[in-house]
């Protein structure tokens, strides 16, 4: 099937049709399979990107950096810092200038109408890469990751997402699981579950789809039969130390272990995480977190994270691939 997503700003991915994803993951295994045979075929010769970060990032900035270098183009890099963003100049100002000396920007930040007003008013391809709401990059690596390691069709694949599934990875998950007709589990204490209204689109999204919804307290039923679970950080260093102590206490029976892995019943469920991981006593947060609340490892076990059912370091890699397919199917 051929058609063209030229011109596309992938804002979220509600706004693309399972059609659009299944050809951004083909092209991406395509991509993927070029570069490396070294073969690869620049198609973004003369395109110039910003990339804009409000909120910072390793595996984000660094996908799109070689993505459109291997491709050809050149990335100029905006922090909050070199940029009027918001401050002396507005929104919709800096969009109508930068859309007349860049041909697409990526934005990485915290609210999803900034990202919604960059493409309104550059006039020019505009990609989410992480905003509170969603984070469609993210999941575009989560399917390509799962269809390579579970070796079927998506929709014949199962996954279960456990912990704080209000906000982007939670929401995105189930709005890309359901568009590829996945069976789609997320397990979450009351309260920390996805909006009501987002689960109702979805269900209504699934009737054409053929996806499975299960919206689950209990995570040892939730997992049953699944073939990846999923899970990401319960906590961020910009909240208070009491939403700290309320998220530890709700989420740590969804603490991804040796034995929920176990419960699951299939001796090939792999483990996936978006990074970065508080797995162990290695970064600085980790060992505040340990220092307040005598936990060395919080939404995973080093054991699991570790293991040879993890695949997050695939999924990391994916992450370029699949940036560069958006790039290259709405740029060049």
């Amino acid at each position: 099937m051929t058609f063209n997503l030229r011109n596309r700003s992938l804002l979220d991915l509600k706004d693309f049709a399972p059609r659009d994803i299944r050809y951004l993951l083909d092209l991406s295994a395509e991509l993927k399979r070029a570069k490396a045979a070294g073969t690869e075929h620049q198609r973004l010769k003369g395109k110039n990107i910003a990339l804009i970060f409000e909120k910072s990032s390793t595996r984000t900035r660094c996908a799109f950096e070689v993505a459109v270098h291997d491709q050809g183009g050149h990335v100029t890099y905006i922090d909050p810092a070199s940029s009027q963003l918001g401050h002396k100049e507005s929104l919709k100002d800096t969009a109508r200038v930068l859309g007349r000396m860049f041909d697409g920007l990526e934005y990485r930040g915290f609210h999803q109408t900034v990202v919604e007003d960059l493409a309104r008013y550059s006039h020019v391809p505009v990609w989410n890469g992480l905003t509170d709401e969603s984070h469609p990059t993210q999941i575009l690596a989560d399917l390509l990751t799962m269809e390579e390691f579970g070796e079927r069709p998506l929709h014949e694949l199962s996954f279960c997402y456990l912990g704080d599934a209000r906000f982007n990875m939670g929401c995105s998950l189930l709005v890309g699981g359901t568009q590829m007709g996945m069976d789609v589990r997320i397990a979450a204490p009351e309260g920390l579950q996805p909006p009501t209204e987002l689960v109702a689109q979805m269900r209504e999204l699934a009737r054409s789809t053929g996806a499975r919804i299960t919206i689950e307290t209990d995570p040892r039923k939730a997992v049953a039969g699944a073939d990846f679970l999923y899970t990401d950080v319960w906590v961020s260093m910009g909240e208070a130390d009491a939403a700290w102590k309320q998220r530890i206490e709700a989420l740590m029976p969804y603490q991804v272990t040796a034995a929920l892995m176990q419960a699951t019943g299939k001796p090939r469920t792999r483990f996936m995480h978006c990074l970065p991981a508080f797995h162990n006593l290695d970064t600085e947060v980790g060992r505040q977190i340990h220092e307040r609340y005598g936990l060395k490892e919080i939404e995973v076990t080093d054991e699991v994270f570790e293991s040879d059912a993890s695949i997050v370091f695939t999924q990391a890699e994916n992450r370029l691939h699949t940036i560069k397919a958006v790039l290259v199917a709405t740029l060049g």
